[in-house]
């Protein structure tokens, strides 16, 4: 497998390639409907996407938390054939980086409870008890960057 090129992303049809990647795993993977998916917050937040061989196949976004010096990774989404290749790692490799950058000390996420083990290995951890978001149980956790 070639590497994983992942980039934030500021350019119109790279977002959407974003955008049509994250569509793919939540809304027809996961069956998240498409209101609570594109949630009217993309304007407000960075966006990354990771290519292989030049197809989209990863994406995220970063937006500035609540408090100062938290930023919040959400909409991290890998294709499912490409899921335990380190695509996602890259991704939020990136992602912190970029956070760093823009002076966050944290970054916080609401991990599907499925996939929280990815999270620890990358350093995150769990707080609070485990709710439903779009019909998916999910966890909070955070990383000090």
């Amino acid at each position: 497998m070639t590497a994983v090129e992942i980039a934030r992303v500021t350019e119109e049809a790279d977002v959407q390639a974003a955008y049509a990647v994250r569509h793919t795993v939540f809304v027809e993977e996961q069956g998240v409907p498409l209101v609570l998916e594109r949630d009217g917050l993309d304007d407000r937040t960075e966006h990354f996407l990771g290519r292989l061989d030049g197809r989209p196949v990863a994406a995220a976004r970063l937006m500035r938390g609540p408090a100062p010096g938290v930023g919040v990774a959400q909409r991290v989404a890998v294709l499912p054939e490409l899921r335990g290749t380190g695509v996602g790692a890259a991704l939020m490799s990136v992602l912190e980086a970029r956070a760093r950058e823009r002076g966050m000390t944290e970054v916080e996420l609401h991990a599907q409870v499925p996939v929280r083990g990815f999270y620890e290995r990358l350093g995150y951890a769990a707080y609070g008890d485990e709710y439903d978001e779009a019909g998916i149980p999910h966890v909070s956790m955070r990383k000090e960057l």
